[in-house]
């Protein structure tokens, strides 16, 4: 399962001047960049449907040329949702009434479909008045065409083209210019590692599609191809080595279960979440497992 909201909070709290000068630069043009800190999460309940919602990310940032701050709220939503907009305008609250300061609130749509152009809008009207009517920044990428973005040396360009509105045959393509674009810009091997990574997440190719996005390259400016080739190259040592660790966790879920008998979901999630050597260490100890008691020991002494 791809983990949406962990992987747009990366890409946006570290390209966060970048994103607001992509889709809001008349925001970035009172703003203070220098003062941009990042607010601890903020978990707000929902005492209607009985459920906690975490507010993705909270910024906090001066208004320039004067001392008072502002906050900025960025919400990825990757499903659709009914009453989304109540649920925005439930964080306005809490966050105005927590922090006593103004927030620009912006919600990035990020599911593939439905389609359907998404309001910017809550309302909370009568039949005589509009008591509320609260408005919110809305990106929303099915809507937007990849083409758009092509000339934009933006990295947040770069990363979200790859999720924007692409018919079928054109994913070669995009992921190919996804990363012409990323080996335009100067970022140190960490950014260019992350967006690279946000890419190759939402544009997994087959073996087809394989053949036409190595087309795709081969039609760059050498320098280019060269830096493409690379994040190419790091991607197959990946992915390699992914297979390698999920082959080791394979095998040593079929030894646990020879030897205590059948592990429970949450435990085989817990060994799925350790470390190669973590893995290489759980193989050795389990020759001396008798039940799952020790299983359970050794895990919660491991992680």
């Amino acid at each position: 399962m791809i983990d949406h909201d962990r992987l747009f909070k990366e890409l946006i709290s570290t390209f966060f001047l970048e994103f607001l000068e992509l889709f809001f630069p008349q925001v970035t043009a009172y703003l203070e960049p220098d003062s941009l800190t990042f607010l601890d999460k903020e978990v707000f309940t929902d005492i209607t449907a009985g459920e906690q919602y975490e507010a993705d990310l909270v910024a906090k940032i001066r208004f320039r040329g004067q001392e008072t701050f502002f906050l900025v709220h960025i919400e990825n939503q990757s499903y659709s949702q009914t009453e989304f907009g109540r649920r925005m305008f439930t964080y306005f609250a809490r966050l105005f009434e927590k922090h006593g300061l103004p927030v620009y609130p912006i919600v990035i749509f990020s599911y593939d479909t439905p389609h359907k152009p998404q309001t910017d809008t809550y309302r909370v009207t009568f039949p005589d008045k509009t008591v509320l009517e609260f408005n919110y920044g809305v990106v929303q990428l099915n809507q937007l065409n990849w083409r758009d973005f092509l000339e934009q040396e933006n990295p947040v360009a770069s990363a979200l083209m790859s999720k924007m509105r692409i018919a079928p045959s054109d994913r070669p393509k995009v992921k190919a210019e996804c990363l012409r674009l990323l080996a335009t810009l100067r970022l140190n091997p960490a950014k260019m590692k992350l967006i690279s990574g946000f890419v190759d997440t939402y544009l997994r190719l087959n073996a087809a599609e394989t053949e036409i996005f190595q087309t795709e390259i081969a039609k760059f400016e050498l320098v280019k191809q060269e830096v493409v080739m690379e994040i190419v190259t790091s991607w197959q040592l990946q992915g390699r080595e992914e297979g390698r660790q999920e082959g080791r966790q394979e095998i040593v879920m079929r030894q646990l279960k020879r030897k205590v008998g059948a592990v429970t979901s949450e435990l085989e999630e817990r060994i799925g979440k350790l470390s190669p050597t973590q893995v290489e260490d759980l193989a050795d100890a389990l020759l001396d497992f008798t039940n799952l008691d020790d299983l359970v020991a050794w895990l919660n002494s491991h992680n």
